[in-house]
């Protein structure tokens, strides 16, 4: 009998089973180690990498804007504020699809095409986790629909800014300015860390020109958010230093005296202390509201103050150039004076008109009847008179060229250096400015043009009020100065240059000529001094916009009311001790006596407090205004 097989072998599976046994206990080793090896990588090596990840999805780094500075007018009045004003703002990383979530927003609250694009320009430019703004100035109604819809409204985030505020409106947008939204061309140039948190920046005015005085520093706060990007606690922050403040030497009683003297008008004013150089007075009119731009102007309301007939934006003051007229003719008869060309004994005859060798075309005198001024002008009286006559002959034996040179010691052709931007050089003409500009030889016919404030002469209205100071003054060379300080710091006030000697007598002639334009009979602002108080001294002017024939006399009825000729004034007071200067136009108002000198008269009796004037003044500008408006 054959003896059976055993059915199992134990040793054999006792021996598979220790190898598998061994084989799961190496797996289990080696899983384990690369477990342990991996919970160190990540709990030890990389401990640190995960913390900042895990701070950065809850806590975060935002900028806190500072506050910018104040603007304030001499006496403490403020021009430029800050007010707290609620946005819709929305933060790109807590939200999902973009494009719908603006389509909920506009459903609940009115968002115009112009809102979402420049949100999408502002969208590329931003930082980590920056708040956008989609919507400014939200109002109460708007803030509590978005309140009440937040849940589903990812990403969003309705928080408090502080605003500019013009409370003048558009008393001093020539002078203060306003800030705007930062455009592509002016984020390329500032620096984005400073201005973080700041959607805005001075556009024009002193916003502008002490953009970094009033902008202040950035501060910072380490915030710690939930999963839906609301704030939780504030875990450590750096305060911002607000911007300096601004106090300007600039009245707002002054100030509005003389635009409300301009009775809705187009012209330009400056006033200036004689004695520090500090502008009191800077008006421009007309004028426009300063908080049109702050948060974006309306392509509706920029269209119509940028296609206005009577240009608003445009800063007459400084950026306005117009012919003096007869207003340069104390200076050029104290340069005159001064270079012995002429005497205070000199005297002419004055038919009408002047003749010069040669050429057949008189030039007129445009300030007397065809019978001229008479006899034995000297040149008091044609400073009184405003006798061109007497100019053209003094002209043409002074010379372009001690005119030209020594005019710019006076302060015009050139920039007068105030702190603000974009003022015009005014045309101070020479033989070598024709040459380079015109491409021509000077003529004696230019010399003759221009010794009555005509021809190629071009002056600012602050020109004017420098050169008034600096006559007045009797040479002190102040420049002009909009701010007094800056800070609660006073700035150094400009420097105080002698022009070069000039004989006291020639002064003195040429002030006791300038009294009698305003106060004696035949004066040709004589009208003014009507129960005035105190001695003013000035000049009229009147600058023709279009050329009239020799032959032919002013006639504004076959003129459009736009080519009426350009009326202007200088003037300083009190004469014994002059502490104000005053340039002005009133475009197209034909006479500096009858529609320019009122307003300065006005200025002045404010700026001197003589209360019982006042009335009288204002009496006198709307007068002169009413009679040009209705002529």
């Amino acid at each position: 009998m054959i003896e059976e097989e055993a059915f199992s072998d134990p040793a054999r599976e006792r021996q598979i089973f220790v190898g598998r046994v061994l084989l799961a206990s190496f797996l289990i080793l080696v899983f384990t180690a690369i477990l342990i090896a991996r919970y160190f990588d990540l709990q030890i090596n990389q401990h640190q990498d995960f913390v900042t990840q895990s701070d950065n999805n809850r806590v975060h780094l935002r900028p806190n804007p500072p506050a910018r500075g104040v603007i304030y007018d001499r006496n403490g009045e403020i021009l430029a504020d800050n007010q707290s004003v609620s946005n819709l703002t929305i933060i790109r990383e807590r939200s999902g699809d973009l494009d719908e979530l603006i389509e909920k927003i506009s459903a609940l609250v009115p968002l115009s095409e112009t809102d979402i694009k420049r949100f999408y320009k502002r969208l590329k430019r931003r930082r980590p986790f920056e708040q956008t703004p989609l919507k400014f100035n939200l109002s109460e109604q708007e803030q509590a629909v978005l309140a009440v819809n937040e849940h589903r409204l990812d990403g969003i985030k309705v928080s408090a800014r502080l605003s500019r505020f013009y409370p003048k409106r558009d008393l001093f947008t020539h002078v203060v300015g306003y800030v705007g939204r930062i455009n592509e061309r002016e984020i390329s140039l500032i620096d984005p860390i400073q201005y973080s948190g700041t959607d805005s920046i001075g556009k024009v005015g002193l916003e502008k020109f002490y953009e970094d005085s009033l902008l202040g520093n950035v501060g910072s706060e380490h915030v710690e958010t939930n999963a839906r990007g609301r704030v939780m606690r504030v875990l450590d922050q750096v305060d911002p230093d607000s911007g300096s403040d601004l106090v300007l030497h600039v009245d707002s009683k002054l100030q509005k005296i003389a635009f409300d003297a301009f009775a809705g008008e187009r012209g330009a004013l400056v006033a200036m202390d004689i004695k520090t150089g500090g502008v009191l007075a800077m008006v421009s009119a007309p004028s426009y509201d300063a908080n049109l731009f702050v948060s974006g102007i309306s392509q509706k309301n920029y269209s119509r103050l940028l296609n206005s007939d009577d240009n608003p934006m445009f800063n007459r003051a400084i950026q306005g150039q117009y012919p003096p007229g007869s207003t340069v003719k104390p200076l050029f008869g104290l340069i005159a004076l001064d270079s012995k060309t002429v005497s205070p004994s000199t005297k002419i005859d004055d038919p009408g008109y002047f003749k010069m060798e040669g050429i057949e075309r008189p030039w007129r005198d445009h300030n007397s009847e065809r019978g001229g001024h008479g006899k034995d002008v000297d040149l008091a009286e044609a400073i009184i008179e405003s006798c061109d006559v007497f100019f053209y002959k003094m002209g043409i034996k002074t010379g372009i060229d001690i005119l030209s040179s020594k005019s710019m010691a006076f302060g015009l052709g050139a920039k007068t250096g105030i702190d603000l931007p974009g003022e015009a050089r005014g045309i101070m003409p020479s033989r070598t400015w024709k040459k380079e500009n015109r491409g021509a030889s000077w003529f004696n016919g230019d010399t003759i043009n221009m010794s009555i404030g005509q021809g190629f002469m071009l002056s600012t209205p602050l020109q004017l009020a420098v050169m008034t100071s600096r006559i007045a003054s009797k040479g002190k060379r102040v420049e002009p100065r909009l701010v007094k300080s800056i800070g609660g710091v006073d700035l150094s006030p400009s420097e105080n240059i002698q022009l070069p000697d000039i004989d006291p007598q020639y002064w003195d002639y040429i002030h006791q000529s300038m009294r009698g334009v305003v106060h004696s009979a035949k004066g040709t602002a004589t009208s003014i001094n009507r129960g005035l108080s105190y001695t003013m001294a000035g000049k009229t002017g009147t600058a023709q916009v279009v050329s009239i024939r020799a032959d032919e006399d002013y006639d504004k009825s076959k003129l459009n009311k736009r080519q009426w000729d350009h009326a202007l004034f200088i003037a300083f007071a009190p004469f014994e001790d002059p502490q104000i200067a005053i340039g002005l136009i009133v475009e197209n108002g034909e006479h500096g006596s009858s529609a320019a000198a009122p307003i300065a008269r006005a200025v002045i009796d404010g700026y001197l407090n003589t209360e019982s004037d006042v009335n009288i003044a204002s009496d006198l500008a709307l007068q002169g205004l009413n009679i040009y408006a209705n002529q």
